[in-house]
This record gives structure tokens, C-alpha cells and sequence, in this order.
């Protein structure tokens, strides 16, 4: 517990009505979108402004009490748990839209605002943010920052990497820091505002994000094709893509969730297949029209059923089914254990292969989806945590799986992050001298280590505070 001095010195900083500490508060803070991980803070703080963000960090680091940053909650990798207790940073009161320049093509936000509002406003002017987390109706763009988000339009556009100019950031002394500017090409020293894209919130508080914008796609369709095995499908799109198409989203799905295509696409072909790829080209019509023609070309050498979406509101409902695919899973079982890797796209077949042999010997059921377009795939395994022995089993189907796509050149995370779930694998998945250089860097900004301490790697906390504790029961 910390110190009750603390608490009102924030409620004098924040004000008393953005700072929480009655229990049922510090439960709703305790999690994020995993089922693995709970821990309360000891307070929950809202700063409305970067001023009340450095004066939070500087007390936090004065009194060497941990800050866990947090936004929506929606990660999946136990990021945003406090498992140090201490304080919840939350920035969702942070949630203006500064700017939105359409001649500059550039937006400045802070860092609650919630993606789908901003797309929503970026709509309105006819401009696009590539980047599409699954959960972009609850996302914030902090956290959007922080974890470098992907999602299925990333296979075209690339990651949230690509798109941040700028950002001002509070290091964990206090200090406000702008890195970046407005311009898209800025050769001036180090990319320092990359450190921050992608760092877990373990290295500062995001205050304010300079986005790169695009003009909206004018046109684009959607093309559906059913297969009888995963290979077939990978090789399918390997060949779209080596066919010098390059798809704005190539979506799978396995069989576990056709029930949610059910009246979408004929019965027959959903008993028959195990794999829906889902296919979208955008981009001036007159090349949509073409593109789709080779997709749909590519597709017929491999499988007899394809479809392409009439209209958008006929290809919305294939991208709705697709999105609920979390959700269905999280339906069919008490506990799912959710993860994300990437491999290259000639090894998604032996992927799928050796996971699910690896589900089989350890009797667990498994789902796949995934933007496989650029081999980034989310297996899911289903369990129940209550029953002990079955969710240990999970457990090591899970470690297996992600042993098997660092074995085929695949990378640790392709968009959820490191957190708490991965910190086992890392020095598998990194060579120790670059885990080295992370660590130093991490010294030099937080010397304390009082930010998001225990993500990323497992580290001796210089915070004499809460033991590491989860919660297995969910």
C-alpha cells in the first residue's frame, strides 16, 4: 500500500474527482483483455493535462512509486496489469482532437481519444489512418502508440511505426519531452520517437501523437473464397501476392467460426471448407476492377468457390464475421488463451500443421485466425482455468506453439506485445546484446524503474513494493 500523504497530494493535483481508490474502482482497474492476469493499484489517477502528468510522475518518482500507464485496457498481453500495485495512470481524459490538417495530411491527438472516433472524424474529410486493431471501438491512440499497433490493413499499409511524425512524452522524473515534428521526412539525430512507438508505456507517458495521414481509398471490394485445407489457401496467397497484387487485407478463418458466415455463404460450401480467406484490394476504381479480376483468377486455380461482394454493404457483414471471431471463441469456453505470432507466409502452412499436431498431443481444442497476408497469426486455445491439469496442458500447447514459429524464422509478437505473456521467451527471441542495449535505455530513462515495472523482461525492481502476483483463477 502506499502512503495515504500520496493520495491526497494527487487528489490536490488531479483534482478529487479523478482519482479513485474505493475498492470496487481498483478491481475495475486490475485487468486488461487477457484472463491470465489481475492485480489492483493502490489508486487510480485520470490526468485532463500534460501539467497533471508531470506532477503525477515527478511525486511517483520522488516517493519511488511503480506507474503502470494504462488507456482503454483492451491489450492481450497483460500490459496495462499493475502488478506492482501503486498507481494507474489512466489517460482516457486525455481525449481531444487537436487538429486534423487535410493540406499537411497530418492530425494531432491526445492520447485518449479512441481510435474508432478518430477514424470516424478522419472519414468526415475523406482521410484514412491505416492502422486496425480488432479492437478499435475501445482502443485509445496512447495505446495505440505504445503497443505499435497492426491489424488486417497493415499486409498494404504498414504498422503505426510508419505513421507517427511526433510525439511529446513525460519521462518518469516529470519531464516533458518533444520528439518528432510535422514534417514526414526529419533526418535531425536519433529517431527518439520510435524508442516510444512500441515501448509498453515502460519508458514514458505518451501526452500527445502526431500522425501521418492518407487520403481515403476511392474504391475497393471484397472477394471471398472458401478452401478444403490450409495449405491450399497459404499457397493461394502467396500467388496473389507474388502475382504483383498487393491486397489492402487477407483475412483466415478457420472452421470453429463459420457459424458466424451462416446465411452469408451456401451451407455446402461451409461443410465442406476449413479455411476462409477473406480479400480486400482498394485504390482508384478503375484498379480495384483489375486487381480484383487477378485475385479472382489466382483463387480459381485452387478452389471452385469464390465470391465477390456486390456492394460495401454486402462485404461489411464477411468483415463483421470476421470480427467477431474473438468474441465467438471467448463464448465457446470458461478460459482462452489468445496468442500472436508471426511467420514468414511460406511457412504459414507448416505453422497451422505443427500446431495443431501440438494441440492434438496435448488434447487441448485450438482456432486459428489471422491476417495472413503478412503471416501474422492469433491461435487460440481453448481451456478452463478452474480445471487445473487441463489448463496446464493449454499452457504448454501455447509454449509449443510459440517455440514452433521461432523455429520457423517467425517472430515473438506481431502486434500485441511482449507484457507479461512473453517475457519467458524473449532471450530466444533476441539476441542478449540487443536485450542488453533495451535495458541500458531503460536505465537512462527510468532509472528508477518506477514505469510498467515487470514488462517486457523479468527484472529485479529497484522499488521495494508489491511482490509479483497473478491471479491464475482469472
Amino acid at each position: 500500500m502506499i502512503d495515504s500523504n500520496i493520495i491526497d497530494r494527487l487528489r490536490r493535483i488531479a483534482g478529487n474527482e479523478n482519482v479513485l481508490a474505493a475498492r470496487e474502482d481498483l478491481l475495475a482497474y486490475s485487468y486488461d483483455a487477457t484472463n491470465t492476469w489481475k492485480h489492483a493499484p493502490d489508486v487510480v489517477v485520470l490526468p485532463v493535462n500534460v501539467a497533471q502528468v508531470s506532477e503525477i510522475l515527478r511525486l511517483a518518482s520522488e516517493n519511488r512509486v511503480p506507474v503502470t500507464p494504462r488507456g482503454g485496457g483492451t491489450n492481450v498481453s497483460g500490459g496495462s496489469v499493475p502488478i506492482k500495485g501503486g498507481i494507474v495512470l489512466c489517460t482516457t481524459r486525455l481525449d481531444r482532437i487537436i487538429e486534423i490538417n487535410r493540406a499537411n495530411l497530418h492530425a494531432v491527438v491526445e492520447p485518449g481519444v479512441v481510435l474508432q472516433d478518430f477514424n470516424t472524424a478522419l472519414a468526415r474529410q475523406g482521410l484514412f489512418f491505416p492502422p486496425d486493431p480488432q479492437s478499435f471501438a475501445g482502443c485509445t491512440m496512447g495505446g495505440v502508440v505504445a503497443e505499435n499497433s497492426g491489424g488486417p490493413s497493415c499486409l498494404k499499409y504498414g504498422v503505426t511505426r510508419q505513421y507517427v511524425l511526433g510525439l511529446e512524452v513525460v519521462l518518469a522524473d516529470g519531464t516533458v519531452v518533444k520528439l518528432g515534428g510535422l514534417t514526414p521526412k526529419n533526418r535531425t539525430g536519433y529517431e527518439l520517437a520510435m524508442l516510444f512507438t512500441g515501448s509498453e508505456g515502460t519508458l514514458g507517458v505518451i501526452s500527445r501523437i502526431i500522425l501521418r495521414l492518407l487520403p481515403a481509398p476511392k474504391a475497393s471490394r471484397t472477394i471471398v473464397a472458401a478452401f478444403d485445407d490450409v495449405a491450399t489457401a497459404g499457397e493461394t496467397v502467396s500467388s496473389i501476392i507474388a502475382g504483383s497484387v498487393l491486397p489492402s487485407k487477407v483475412e483466415f478463418v478457420d472452421n470453429w467460426t463459420f457459424e458466424k458466415f451462416r446465411g452469408l455463404l451456401p451451407d455446402e460450401t461451409l461443410d465442406s471448407s476449413q479455411v476462409i480467406l477473406l480479400i480486400q484490394v482498394d485504390g482508384l476504381p478503375e484498379t480495384v476492377e483489375a486487381e480484383t479480376q487477378l485475385v479472382e483468377a489466382t483463387c480459381q486455380q485452387n478452389t471452385p468457390w469464390i465470391k465477390v461482394a456486390v456492394d460495401s454493404t454486402e462485404a461489411e457483414r464477411y468483415w463483421q464475421a470476421r470480427r467477431a471471431h474473438f468474441s465467438d471463441i471467448s463464448s465457446r469456453a470458461h478460459t482462452i488463451v489468445n496468442e500472436d505470432v508471426s511467420v514468414p507466409r511460406d511457412k504459414i502452412a507448416e505453422f497451422i500443421r505443427l500446431s495443431q499436431e501440438s494441440a492434438r498431443r496435448h488434447d487441448v481444442p485450438i482456432s486459428f485466425a489471422g491476417h495472413v497476408g503478412d503471416g501474422n497469426f492469433h491461435p487460440v486455445v481453448l481451456t478452463d482455468n478452474r480445471d487445473r491439469e487441463h489448463y496446464q496442458r493449454a499452457l504448454m500447447c501455447v509454449d509449443e506453439i510459440i517455440e514452433t514459429a521461432l523455429s520457423l524464422g517467425g517472430v515473438l509478437s506481431g502486434e500485441h506485445g511482449i507484457g507479461l505473456e512473453k517475457q519467458r521467451f524473449l532471450k530466444k527471441a533476441l539476441d542478449p546484446a540487443a536485450i542488453n542495449i533495451m535495458k541500458k535505455i531503460k536505465d537512462v530513462l527510468d532509472p528508477l524503474h518506477i514505469l510498467n515495472p515487470g514488462k517486457i523482461w523479468e527484472e529485479d525492481s529497484k522499488i521495494p513494493l508489491n511482490p509479483f502476483r497473478v491471479n491464475p483463477s482469472g
